[in-house]
């Protein structure tokens, strides 16, 4: 897998030329093979609670759309290959109709707490779930209330990690009571000894 060169066509690198960036570039294209996700992708993506998916529609335009489900429901099942239930949403049907016609997409997978983000390029297969109970049973999410409509598989093509200039840091609700729980515990220690003091000088 090198995303580079699979991302940087012709009229990209003339721009990185013309800007001063391409020998770097060119270095980087020779020396970053990847043969699958490693253990860092693998845990990144298992504890994702969204992702970005870029299609391309037969009108010739691009088109984004937000996935999201618990943490964890973009299941890893091997190194080439994730896929997720596709629950039921707005039934506009825009992403699978454009991955029927074609079938690759681009995958952008952040993490605001930790200034990460991963880019994938996959190609997506729309799977049916008549008659895949077991990969049903693998993909999909315990104990979250959905249903769903039909599986995507992404085999994955080449992936790399962006820079963590300028993202911004956000945390989940869940974060911010972890974060806060060691003074939460500290604070609930202080009271019990507070009482404790107002009990022995009630006795006196």
């Amino acid at each position: 897998m090198n995303y580079q060169k699979l991302a940087f066509t012709d009229a990209i690198k003339n721009l990185q030329e013309e800007n001063g960036s391409r020998s770097a570039y060119e270095r980087m294209e020779r020396t970053s093979n990847v043969d699958g996700l490693t253990e860092n992708e693998i845990d990144f993506i298992s504890n994702r609670d969204s992702f970005y998916m870029a299609s391309f529609g037969e009108n010739e335009y691009p088109y984004i759309q937000h996935r999201g489900g618990p943490a964890g429901f973009i299941k890893v099942i091997d190194d080439k290959t994730i896929g997720i239930v596709d629950f039921s949403g707005n039934r506009q049907y825009i992403s699978v109709g454009n991955i029927s016609n074609n079938n690759k997409v681009a995958l952008f997978m952040m993490s605001y707490s930790q200034k990460a983000r991963l880019k994938i390029y996959a190609s997506a297969k729309v799977v049916d779930l008549k008659d895949h109970d077991q990969l049903y049973n693998q993909l999909k999410p315990s104990d979250y209330k959905f249903r769903p409509e039909r599986m995507i598989l992404f085999e994955i093509q080449a992936y790399d990690w962006n820079c963590p200039q300028h993202i911004t840091p956000r945390f989940t609700r869940e974060e911010i009571e972890m974060a806060l729980q060691p003074q939460k515990e500290y604070i609930a220690k202080l009271e019990d000894i507070i009482k404790e003091l107002e009990q022995k000088l009630a006795e006196k």
